[in-house]
């Protein structure tokens, strides 16, 4: 596991609750049963103060880092749909409250290779997918797609579009769900050999690093799965069981995680 990506998982899942901040010597302890080297935190912290995702703060005496006003923005959205917590257990991500339309943007530059791959990166989390490098379709008319755009320098003509009885195939074929849907099998079974690896008995660290685990790679789904609605979903979605057998798990190994974190930040 990345540094930089375990430390979006562990502000994102447990700080984000507790003050969205915490000790460096904390983050370092924290990072320590994934893997994770102290040298390797402490370079990923200053990359993600330079990206704007973090911010240096005083702890008790100790120097800290804490979520940027955006960070915390993003991961609270993130949160939202890795445990679909919207209104009735509906997943609240991009196919929340859809009007039944593409949302269409031809981009009137296409950028070259370097930020057209952040460009993607960007626009796939807020589930968007290439039609072409420089036609992308949605579900919704997302105005942070225009945030994007208008921090890239980019201009585009916005259209939409009614579906038709052909939605479904389109579906599959733009978001490719037919790759999507075996990677959510291969997850699974990932996901099942790593909990039962660890048993039930579990101490609150391994706990911790099993879940961490889970949500690390769980996480990954949210730049490649839009949340189709399910009448643009193949029958018997792979996806659905994926997320019956995450949400057990994390559900079961929270008690335990968190405890493991109330004490690597209580520590001195």
């Amino acid at each position: 596991m990345h540094a930089r990506s375990a430390l979006f998982d562990l502000y994102g899942d447990h700080l984000r609750a507790r003050g969205a901040r915490a000790p460096v010597a904390a983050l370092v302890r924290l990072l320590a049963p994934l893997g994770v080297h102290p040298p390797a935190v402490r370079t990923a912290v200053s990359r993600m103060v330079r990206q704007g995702w973090l911010e240096p703060v005083r702890i008790d005496g100790q120097p800290g880092y804490g979520l940027s006003t955006r960070a915390r923005r993003r991961l609270d959205d993130a949160a939202a749909r890795i445990y679909r917590t919207g209104p009735d257990g509906a997943d609240p991500g991009p196919a929340a409250g859809w009007d039944r339309h593409w949302h269409l943007g031809i981009l009137h530059e296409v950028p070259n290779a370097r930020r057209r791959e952040q460009l993607v990166s960007q626009l796939s989390f807020l589930g968007w997918a290439p039609l072409s490098d420089g036609a992308w379709v949605g579900l919704r008319n997302d105005a942070e797609v225009d945030q994007i755009l208008t921090a890239e320098s980019i201009t585009a003509d916005r259209f939409r579009a009614p579906v038709d009885e052909g939605a479904p195939e389109f579906a599959r074929r733009v978001w490719k769900l037919d790759d999507l849907g075996a990677s959510y099998d291969a997850w699974l079974i990932e996901a099942k050999a790593l909990v039962d690896a660890a048993g039930d008995d579990t101490t609150d660290e391994q706990a911790f690093a099993v879940r961490s685990e889970l949500v690390h790679e769980w996480r990954k789904f949210l730049f490649r799965d839009p949340g189709l609605p399910a009448e643009l979903l193949p029958p018997g979605w792979a996806g659905t069981k994926a997320a019956a057998y995450f949400d057990f798990h994390a559900e079961r190994l929270g008690p335990a995680a968190g405890r493991f974190v109330d004490d690597c930040l209580t520590l001195h």
